[in-house]
């Protein structure tokens, strides 16, 4: 009985062993007949033209009042290509219809000027109505003078910064452009640097705040008159809080102080204007009006007008429009 159950076992283990035997003998044909059908891989050369670039998020780069506070931070978003040697500086200015600033706006330009070789920061600052002019172009001026300040930090040449915006950030970057070699609006922290800039690039941007309504219909005109205008909340302030009553022509003086034509001297800064023929929103006459004064007063500067763009959108972010702000920078800063 022990016999039979020892030769069976024998038997099982036999047949175990030859479906290894077996199951390896498939492994091996396998494989082999594998090798015959490998699919050879790609080979791909790499020409590295664009550097690595990291972002440093909410860099807080002076801390301001604002009503009822009396410090709230203003951040930056600082993009910075990785480099052995101290590159060019950007500032971003958006556009908010001088009621927001949204600091993650832009960011095809943004990273197309990144990849060109500059570190690029993107800032908020206040609005209207809790803030007025000139408050916002402090801000501006005071993140200049931070990146200046902190140049070895971020990897900055800080004799070569420039200024980009669109719309209410256009305006704000006229602003810096035109006051440039000027200690005009500096307030607040790193005043040891200078708010200076090289050059400026003003994308649909505002100039003399009442006229914005030029090019539309006399209803469009009217309604930038209202006292709800939010150039009129930029420039007077709201009443409630002790503002001046009224729209925009309420305060003509305001009006001119905020105008960036008021400012252009000797030291302004060469300028790029832009603007789309299709803008329904702030008149293509603005960046117009400011280009000819800039002429007038032998300042370099060139105007572009973009066919079929509107305030903003999609046309603004194609290469032909990308390569222009590019080649402007690089003229001036490389």
């Amino acid at each position: 009985m022990m016999k039979k159950k020892w030769m069976a076992l024998a038997l099982a283990g036999l047949v175990w062993m030859g479906g290894s035997a077996m199951a390896m003998d498939v492994h091996v044909d396998s494989s082999t007949e594998g090798m015959k059908d490998k699919v050879a891989s790609i080979p791909l050369d790499v020409q590295v033209k664009t550097p690595l670039i990291n972002q440093i998020s909410n860099v807080v780069y002076e801390q301001v009042p604002m009503r009822g506070y009396p410090n709230v931070a203003m951040k930056m978003d600082i993009l910075q290509p990785k480099s052995d040697k101290k590159l060019p500086a950007i500032v971003y200015v958006t556009g908010g219809g001088f009621i927001n600033a949204n600091k993650d706006n832009g960011i095809q330009l943004r990273m197309h000027l990144a990849q060109a070789g500059y570190v690029v920061s993107s800032i908020e600052y206040r609005v209207a109505p809790t803030a007025k002019f000139p408050q916002p172009l402090e801000d501006v001026k005071s993140a200049i003078r931070y990146l200046k300040a902190h140049a070895d930090r971020y990897g900055i040449d800080p004799d070569r910064v420039g200024i980009v915006g669109g719309s209410a950030g256009g305006y704000l970057t006229a602003m810096a452009g035109t006051t440039s070699g000027t200690r005009t609006f500096d307030t607040g922290d790193n005043l040891n640097v200078t708010s200076d800039v090289k050059a400026a690039v003003d994308l649909y941007g505002l100039s003399d705040l009442t006229r914005i309504g030029d090019d539309y219909s006399a209803e469009v005109q009217k309604k930038h008159e209202s006292a709800g205008a939010t150039e009129a909340l930029w420039v007077n302030g709201s009443p409630v809080f002790g503002g001046v009553d009224g729209g925009i022509k309420a305060n003509p003086k305001g009006a001119e102080a905020a105008n960036p034509i008021h400012y252009i001297s000797k030291t302004s800064a060469p300028m790029l204007l832009m603007h789309g023929t299709a803008d329904t929103v702030v008149s293509p006459s603005q960046t117009d009006l400011l280009f000819q004064a800039l002429r007038k007063n032998h300042i370099p500067s060139k105007r572009y007008l973009v066919k079929g763009a509107a305030h903003g959108g999609i046309y603004w972010n194609q290469e032909e429009v990308l390569d222009i702000i590019t080649a402007f920078f690089d003229s001036y800063l490389k």
